[in-house]
């Protein structure tokens, strides 16, 4: 465990205030903002998100919004039409189903639409500190880079890798800089190797 405690107290001092970069200011565009970042990045969602829920405030006026509407603001982050479909019954059935509250509850919220583990982990752990880890593009790049998990492991072996070796008290903090680490440091491409504290244990040239 001697790699996994240098690798968190070089991340505490690079990334000392990790948090979320999807802008949101309840509990419910949360939920949505991280539904529509499969395949984009936030920056694009909270272009977007931004203008979508200036225009429809509320999960009742997202639920009886004109389709078409939501689709043409979300449009540049792509599968818009799927998504605007998304958001659109997920307000409907926090309405019906939850009183318009995103709940403490992994089972509920993956029968949501576009609703899948990771989506869940990141509501979790965002909204309620629940310490799970959610692995995206970017935890999944570090974790593997920094030995924490093997080339081969698919994405929920790296989570339970992850979740054994990380104490679990900073599981949520650690799963923000993991992000953000693979964001703006250990990049897929022009990674900033030379100037990196953890690269004497890294192991990306032996990655496929």
């Amino acid at each position: 465990m001697k790699n996994v405690s240098s690798i968190l107290a070089y991340l505490d001092t690079l990334i000392d205030n990790p948090h979320c970069e999807l802008v949101y200011h309840k509990d419910y565009e949360l939920l949505l903002a991280v539904m529509l970042s499969a395949q984009t990045t936030d920056k694009r969602v909270n272009q977007v998100t931004s203008i979508l829920f200036e225009k429809y405030p509320s999960l009742d006026a997202l639920s009886k919004a004109k389709l078409e509407d939501i689709e043409t603001i979300i449009k540049p982050i792509g599968t818009f039409k799927k998504k605007a479909s998304n958001v659109q019954m997920i307000a409907k059935r926090l309405l019906e189903e939850k009183s318009g509250v995103v709940p403490n509850n992994r089972a509920y919220l993956e029968t949501l639409p576009g609703v899948g583990r990771k989506t869940t982990n990141v509501v979790l752990a965002e909204l309620y500190q629940v310490p799970v880890m959610a692995v995206d593009t970017h935890v999944e790049r570090v974790s593997k880079r920094l030995g924490l998990a093997k080339p081969q492991d698919d994405v929920l072996t790296v989570e339970k890798k992850l979740m054994r070796k990380i104490p679990k008290t900073r599981i949520p903090r650690t799963h923000h800089q993991f992000i953000l680490f693979g964001r703006y440091y250990c990049k897929a491409i022009a990674p900033l190797c030379e100037t990196c504290g953890l690269k004497e244990i890294c192991k990306k040239e032996k990655l496929p």
